[in-house]
């Protein structure tokens, strides 16, 4: 019986599961990030009951991936308390001599529903986590997509929606999707937190253009066959069809897309997309 191991690595928990050849889950657990060592510990715990065949992991970033690198399999520059150039790929190897997929928790989860879930249908697709963050991953032919790095699709540059003023809350950027449209610029702007806020506040309309914005330039870039929605904020179902109409109205008809109640959509697998990425990642390893 071969054993396949996920760690979705988040900077909030560790989700780490195990599945057997059919990549049915066998066990599954989710740690508190804490300090690298610690957190460590308890992996190392779980998977040590397990003969792991092969290993997949989807890390918070940014991440180095570049197998050329002196820091591969490194979390770099991170805000994570702890974290910063912690050689996470090079630990999971010191204890399991076993093939391990390295990439993005976004990558994995992107691939995850592209084979499994709301983009089973295709060969390309682009998975965007919305929520605390903003963070997202491609696949394009069938292929999780990076260069020298990975995509930091949350940090594009966007254009404000009028008369909005509000501090980015990116200690990076002014005017980034992540600091203008994820959890913290929301509850900036009312001084409620996201899921406190009523279905029909007005600050949905400003949130559905950053997010339409981004859409539009992945689209214009890529041209992915699905965009695929997930994190928190998306558990708002009123943004989907805002979000269509933005885009619409933000593209102006230059390219035909396909029928938009089937290009921007939700997750198939929800909370699931990165341990199946990763599940997927992992099996490939001995393929």
């Amino acid at each position: 019986m071969a054993y396949y191991g996920s760690i979705e690595a988040g900077g909030t928990k560790f989700v780490c599961a195990v599945a057997d050849e059919e990549l049915k889950i066998i066990e599954r657990i989710s740690l508190p990030t804490t300090l690298p060592e610690a957190t460590l510990e308890q992996v190392f715990t779980f998977f040590d009951s397990y003969d792991l065949t092969a290993l997949g992991v989807g890390s918070f970033g940014p991440i180095d991936v570049n197998c050329k690198s002196s820091t591969y399999g490194y979390i770099t520059s991170t805000p994570k308390p702890g974290w910063r150039n912690i050689d996470l790929l090079g630990a999971l190897k010191a204890r399991y001599d076993i093939p391990i997929a390295w990439t993005t928790d976004v990558n994995a989860a992107a691939y995850g529903e592209m084979h499994l879930g709301a983009g089973k249908d295709t060969q390309s697709c682009i998975y965007l986590t919305v929520g605390t963050g903003v963070g997202g991953g491609a696949v394009v032919n069938g292929v999780v997509l990076q260069g020298f790095s990975h995509p930091e699709m949350g940090h594009i540059s966007v254009q404000r929606y009028p008369n909005d003023t509000v501090e980015s809350a990116c200690p990076y950027h002014d005017n980034c999707l992540e600091g203008l449209a994820a959890g913290p610029a929301l509850e900036k702007r009312t001084g409620i937190k996201g899921q406190s806020l009523a279905f029909d506040h007005d600050v949905w309309a400003i949130e559905a253009f950053y997010l339409a914005q981004a859409l539009m330039n992945y689209t214009l870039v890529l041209s992915p066959e699905k965009i695929i929605l997930g994190g928190g904020v998306m558990k708002q179902a009123q943004l989907f069809p805002m979000i269509r109409e933005s885009l619409k109205q933000q593209l102006g008809d230059y390219v035909a897309l396909p029928p938009l109640e089937d290009y921007i959509v939700g997750c198939d697998l929800e909370d699931n997309s990165g341990t199946m990425g990763c599940l997927l990642l992992a099996k490939e390893q001995c393929a």
